[in-house]
């Protein structure tokens, strides 16, 4: 399944303003990112494709040498349940 990456989106389908599913961000200083939204259809609800889009935003988090800050629900808790895998890149107050 293809990721990609449109404004400050990460998505999964042929059209960014309808995808399948979708991780949105809102950048928040030269430093860090908020993700503010995950949406999965239910055609591809259990696959876990909301984990493959948490990865592609963590990759980007990586690459851009920024921080995480989880405001989303399915976000916060996935980060926080592996904190030690993405202490890098998850932003604490």
């Amino acid at each position: 399944m293809e990721i990609k990456k449109s404004n400050e989106k990460f998505y999964v389908g042929d059209n960014p303003e309808e995808p399948l599913a979708e991780m949105t961000i809102v950048l928040n200083g030269p430093k860090q990112f908020i993700i503010d939204h995950t949406m999965v259809s239910d055609q591809l609800r259990g696959q876990g494709v909301g984990d493959m889009l948490l990865e592609e935003v963590v990759k980007y988090a990586r690459e851009s040498n920024r921080q995480i800050i989880p405001l989303c629900p399915f976000a916060k808790a996935r980060l926080e349940r592996n904190r030690a895998q993405y202490e890098d890149v998850l932003k604490t107050r």
